[in-house]
């Protein structure tokens, strides 16, 4: 986990239930800025709440940067000099009060380090949308300036983990997993700021940190999302920007989730990356789902809309099955080199436009699906080979007796 989550509300209703636990939020977008969707991929918009800091985050003024930040074939001397830099004229001084906004900013899932120069594909993205949290042990590494500077919550109601049944695990059911108390699910996370060499447009991203598994969700996976309760002293210190330092006390809260959670299966159909129905966070047996068997056998006394599932024009993705260690969640297709390429996949209306027309038989009115008997040849109705429960049983014709024939004995009553 986690590779699928639901976002299915608008950006002012997240604003105003994290205001209503105690978080302050001085910013947020507009409720079309970010995708609403029950079947949230990896590589879509989502919301995230983060102190307002630079870019840069904010700089340790007591400390100059452990030159460890990034790997050493993907950070340059030079662009480690420039971070520096920025990060300089991002600190704060003496006199500056340490006071900080906070905002919910729409960012892109899966996170890409600040020193990337191009564009990566989707396949080296995928690996970004989860961080260990043993991988944040050692200052070392591509997260180093990420945790100590770069700190966030990604806003859920809930995530999705797929559990293996049948021979060789060939079967995957879909399960939901929400707070008991129904309130939003906020996952610890990290984002980032790049700037690719060849356009001066700013690309926000995120990644969210799993943990072990608690005992409760333990037979669905061996990993899942760090959780943090809103409005409590752990939120505050982990989105703390003055505490720009990695420490015991900030990975100690990154450990598996005590509160109460609920976890059911779910619709198959949010296997599919682009399916969209508030139906996916609905229990597969529930009175609410239209597909639990049970409510097609009982009488409503009103019909209510049916919630179908929609696909979503923007997500128009093949979905492959995935394997991960962090997560068993069907995930978008790699794009083709081709399409990597050149920016370009051919849409439907593309490929509907250079087909032939097809022609469709007209059908006058449905087939009865109960078949009629056999009509009777001749007008006569046919009789069965196993019973003759309904036959009429016919008397035989009387003879008539034939002159100059009687019987024996008149013969001698004469």
């Amino acid at each position: 986990m986690c590779g699928r989550y639901a976002l299915g509300i608008r950006a002012s209703f997240i604003r105003y239930q994290l205001q209503q636990q105690g978080m302050p939020v001085d910013e947020a977008p507009e409720d079309d800025e970010a995708r609403e969707t029950y079947n949230f991929p990896p590589g879509s918009y989502g919301l995230v709440y983060r102190a307002d800091v630079p870019d840069q985050g904010v700089r340790n003024t007591e400390e100059s940067e452990p030159s460890s930040s990034a790997p050493q074939d993907e950070q340059t001397e030079e662009q480690q000099q420039q971070y520096d830099g920025a990060q300089e004229s991002a600190a704060p001084t003496a006199s500056q009060p340490k006071h900080y906004n906070y905002q919910i900013k729409v960012m892109k899932w899966g996170l890409i380090p600040f020193w990337t120069k191009r564009a990566p594909d989707y396949g080296s993205m995928l690996r970004t949308i989860n961080c260990r949290d043993d991988s944040l042990l050692e200052n070392k590494g591509m997260w180093n300036t990420m945790k100590q500077k770069k700190r966030c919550l990604v806003i859920a109601q809930g995530f999705y983990e797929w559990l293996k049944k049948g021979p060789g695990g060939k079967e995957k059911i879909p399960h939901f997993v929400k707070r008991k108390d129904g309130q939003l699910m906020c996952f610890a996370g990290l984002w980032d700021c790049v700037k690719y060499e060849d356009t001066e447009e700013k690309l926000y991203t995120y990644t969210i940190i799993t943990t072990d598994s608690n005992k409760q969700l333990s037979f669905l996976h061996d990993r899942m999302p760090v959780i943090l309760d809103p409005g409590t002293e752990e939120v505050k210190l982990w989105l703390d920007p003055t505490r720009n330092k990695w420490s015991k006390e900030l990975q100690a809260l990154l450990k598996p989730y005590q509160g109460e959670l609920e976890c059911y299966p779910v619709d198959q159909a949010v296997g599919k990356v682009g399916n969209n129905s508030p139906s996916f966070i609905v229990p597969i047996d529930s009175k609410e789902n239209k597909k639990n068997i049970a409510n097609f056998f009982k009488n409503a006394p009103t019909k209510k809309p049916k919630d179908k599932v929609e696909e979503q024009p923007e997500e128009d993705r093949p979905t492959v099955e995935h394997n991960g260690t962090e997560n068993k969640a069907p995930l978008p297709a790699t794009a083709s080199p081709v399409e990597e390429k050149h920016g370009h996949k051919r849409t439907h209306e593309d490929e509907a436009e250079e087909s032939p027309t097809k022609k469709v038989a007209k059908i006058s009115s449905p087939p009865n699906p109960v078949k009629s008997p056999p009509k009777a040849v001749g007008g006569k109705k046919p009789k069965s080979a196993t019973s003759n429960k309904n036959m009429t049983l016919k008397s035989s014709p009387a003879k008539k007796t034939e002159s100059g024939t009687q019987r024996i004995t008149n013969f001698f009553t004469k």
